[in-house]
């Protein structure tokens, strides 16, 4: 049983317990905080768990030539990667003020913290988890120094092998056992060769002790929704407004319809999932009664006859006898009755025979 985590307060993952779902708002926001509140309360409504955004310390995630380096995709905010950044990127004081509005309205607030000085704001800022965006996890120092400040983790793995997984398992898991790893391929959109859900079985084989998750890129929900029934315990999609918006996330984004429908298709198959334990069902008692089958006799069989294999068929039987799958346990024995060609074989027209219950 993987191992179930308090990822916020009063909200466990892993186990049996409901997927965790995060509207990853990202930098989607445009820059402006009413669109930000905007998709927060979106995050809500729709029924996604956390609402998740980016943030940076600019000068600490990029040198100085990063920053400068002119920036002319048409996606852009300014001449330069630093403006366009620093268009995107909220102050503190904007950070608290969207954190308490979360707050207020009820759904979990956090951000990846995309450097090291990010992690140490947004600790300052108590949020529940802290998330480890794909560009940091083989940043070990990074991770050791998260990983001590004792908050869970969730980790997502884009562009990363099994074998650096494995050290970040190895550096994370001694420091903070409070973790969970989520495949994830690092490409906007996502094409759906590209997604390798097979990974998630990989890494619950390899990390039994944590929750595996999934954080996707893909458009539609299809994908998704097949990663939580591979045992996905977090699953983190980007959302938007408006795909059509400038911003190279947006058009591997939900919209708010895409997320409702994404939310009712998770907690379904949940529902669906249900339990490994193979039985009869009382929702199934009705077919059973209905068209469930048992051992008919194939001639007459008189009284004292000891049965064999040609005397007996399978039929849907009134009234309901012996189950056909205990057929070969009738061989040998002998009858206590007569019975009529083509009559229901009941357990107490044979001999020594225990009653056999179908279950």
């Amino acid at each position: 049983m993987p191992l179930e985590l308090e990822l916020c307060p009063g909200r466990w993952v892993g186990g049996s317990h409901p997927c965790f779902i995060i509207a990853e708002i990202g930098q989607n926001h445009q820059g402006d905080m009413d669109v930000a509140k905007r998709m927060i309360r979106m995050a809500k409504e729709c029924g996604a768990d956390c609402a998740k955004f980016q943030k940076s310390e600019l000068e600490h995630k990029f040198n100085r030539r990063a920053l400068e380096r002119p920036y002319t995709s048409k996606h852009s905010w300014g001449k330069t990667y630093g403006e366009h950044k620093r268009h995107l990127e909220f102050s503190h004081a904007q950070y608290r003020e969207l954190q308490k509005y979360a707050e207020e309205i009820g759904i979990f607030f956090t951000a990846s913290g995309m450097d090291e000085m990010a992690v140490e704001f947004l600790d300052e800022l108590n949020v529940p988890f802290f998330k480890v965006g794909s560009g940091d996890t083989n940043n070990f120092p990074y991770l050791e120094k998260a990983a001590k400040k004792g908050r869970p983790m969730v980790i997502s793995s884009g562009m990363q092998s099994m074998d650096t997984m494995k050290q970040v398992y190895n550096i994370v898991k001694p420091i903070n056992p409070n973790f969970c790893i989520l495949q994830c391929t690092s490409a906007y959109p996502l094409l759906p060769e590209d997604v390798n859900l097979r990974v998630i079985t990989e890494y619950q084989k390899a990390f039994p002790d944590i929750p595996i998750g999934y954080s996707g890129h893909e458009t539609g929900i299809m994908v998704s929704v097949a990663a939580v029934a591979l045992g996905a315990k977090v699953l983190e999609r980007h959302v938007t407004l408006d795909k059509t918006w400038k911003g190279s996330d947006h058009q591997a984004s939900l919209e708010p319809n895409e997320l409702v429908e994404l939310v009712k298709a998770v907690r379904l198959v949940e529902k669906a999932l249900g339990s490994p334990v193979k039985q009869l069902l009382p929702c199934e008692m009705a077919c059973n009664e209905k068209l469930g089958k048992s051992v008919v006799a194939k001639v007459r069989i008189p009284e004292g006859t000891t049965l064999t294999m040609d005397m007996l068929t399978v039929k849907v039987g009134e009234p309901k006898g012996y189950p056909p799958e205990g057929i070969a346990s009738l061989i040998g024995r002998k009858v206590k009755v007569n019975i009529e060609e083509d009559e229901t074989i009941t357990e107490e027209a044979i001999e020594n025979l225990s009653k056999k219950i179908k279950s």
